[in-house]
């Protein structure tokens, strides 16, 4: 249980975690979601610690945006993770130790956030919390958020004998020209928008990998999908996609249900997407394919950085890690 000396309130930061703070962010991360979902009235709800190379991952993507708030003693006592793909920021997960809330730092941590992201260039700004918890929606309210769409996690299982097996990006012979073939349909469909480095570090760390899918030679959609398990000690079971690119609806169609060939390559039970529901003719495609709705998430915006639909297709960013 944290006992911080109560003479110094002082709050220092931000400054950059590394990986020896893993161990505290998990601390805080589980202490303050637990506390969360008791005060939402599920109490004897745990929320386990995250899988190392998940928080590796969420610090590595980050970079510079990758926050900590530490005590008078050196204790971590928040954090946001801030992340950009091009001109889409968004920021998660964050969190403040239970006995240092009410504060004033979750405020700050936001605002640092968003001055962060004003910075590099990012015009479109947000975050997901969930719909359920009205106290979340208020503070975001308070500072400036506004609710949008709903995110809605859906889930199919695994594909059990794939007619063909799925055409990888770390199969590819040469990779940097997948990866930018990856960034050029991205840039085509939502001009400002690059996945490129989610893409390339996914591969890096050996968590996940990228389905790719193509119209002859040209690249016509892909999905970034993660199968390492998010729960420290548990064993992978799941194929968790965090980008999918589609030219067409067809095509979207095409992308998950090779994603469910990947999950099958990987050995796991599933495959999870999370479908902004901006994108209705997707989420009845993937309703009407099997998929069910496993959890919602509600996405927030902040006022005078709008989401910007695609010019054509499907683009689904996912806002967690």
């Amino acid at each position: 249980m944290w006992r911080p000396d109560r003479a110094d309130r002082a709050v220092r930061g931000p400054f950059r975690p590394t990986m020896r703070d893993i161990d505290p962010l998990n601390r805080v991360f589980a202490d303050s979601f637990t506390d969360r979902y008791s005060r939402d009235g599920l109490v004897g709800v745990r929320v386990p610690q995250l899988n190392t190379q998940v928080w590796r991952y969420a610090i590595e993507d980050a970079g510079d945006g990758s926050m900590i708030w530490r005590d008078g003693e050196g204790q971590m006592v928040g954090f946001n993770m801030v992340h950009r793909s091009g001109t889409e920021g968004w920021m998660g997960p964050l969190a403040v130790r239970p006995d240092r809330q009410s504060e004033g730092l979750g405020s700050r941590m936001v605002q640092t956030g968003l001055e962060w992201l004003r910075a590099h260039g990012a015009t479109t700004i947000g975050l997901e919390t969930m719909p359920r918890t009205v106290d979340n929606i208020g503070f975001y309210s308070r500072l400036g958020l506004v609710p949008a769409n709903l995110t809605v996690t859906l889930v199919h299982e695994a594909a059990r004998r794939p007619a063909t097996a799925p055409d990888l990006l770390s199969a590819e012979p040469n990779p940097a020209r997948a990866l930018e073939e990856c960034r050029q349909l991205t840039e085509t469909l939502s001009p400002g928008l690059d996945f490129g480095r989610e893409l390339a570090l996914t591969r890096d760390l050996g968590i996940g990998d990228t389905t790719l899918i193509r119209e002859g030679r040209r690249l016509a959609g892909f999905a970034l999908w993660h199968s390492a398990p998010l729960a420290a000690g548990r064993a992978k079971d799941e194929v968790r996609i965090l980008k999918v690119v589609a030219e067409s609806l067809p095509v979207f169609g095409r992308v998950m249900e090779a994603s469910r060939a990947s999950a099958a390559h990987e050995r796991v039970a599933r495959v999870a997407v999370r479908c902004q529901t901006e994108f209705a003719d997707a989420y009845l495609h993937l309703v009407r394919s099997g998929y069910r709705v496993h959890w919602t998430d509600l996405r927030m915006i902040f006022d005078g950085y709008p989401q910007r639909p695609p010019r054509e297709g499907v683009v689904m960013s996912n806002w967690e890690i």
